[in-house]
């Protein structure tokens, strides 16, 4: 049995624990990051265009040109994109997924009367988009 791949369309590195989820919940056997001008072109979406269809283009390229069916994809950003991503990612037979995270709130009032509140995310699972 082939052991699929994981595609990254997401603007952080993994996480440790998102790394041994993905190992051992998903079992894939690599991890495949976007080059660095299509990592750009997804982590700095221009809020100006009318439409994100065009300029997902070379992102659709390179997931079609990389992906297997059977493959997952991580896919969080900007939700227009996402939501073409997805889509198009389920035409090549993959599997969109998210991750999910347990929010903590610290907040800490100092000396001067001001309030500095800390969010520490920490990972639980992968989600299929349904």
């Amino acid at each position: 049995m082939v052991m699929p791949s994981l595609h990254l369309l997401f603007s952080h590195q993994l996480t440790p624990d998102q790394l041994a989820d993905a190992q051992q919940n998903l079992a894939i056997s690599d991890i495949r990051y976007l080059p660095p001008d299509l990592q750009a072109l997804w982590s700095q979406v221009p809020p100006d265009l009318d439409s994100l269809y065009g300029y997902a283009t070379p992102l659709r390229l390179w997931l079609r040109d990389t992906a297997v069916p059977g493959d997952f994809v991580l896919i969080q950003g900007d939700f227009g994109l996402t939501f073409i991503m997805v889509n198009f990612s389920r035409t090549l037979n993959l599997t969109p997924i998210y991750a999910t995270t347990r929010r903590e709130s610290r907040e800490v009032t100092r000396e001067n009367g001001k309030i500095e509140k800390t969010l520490v995310f920490e990972h639980v699972r992968f989600r299929e988009y349904r």
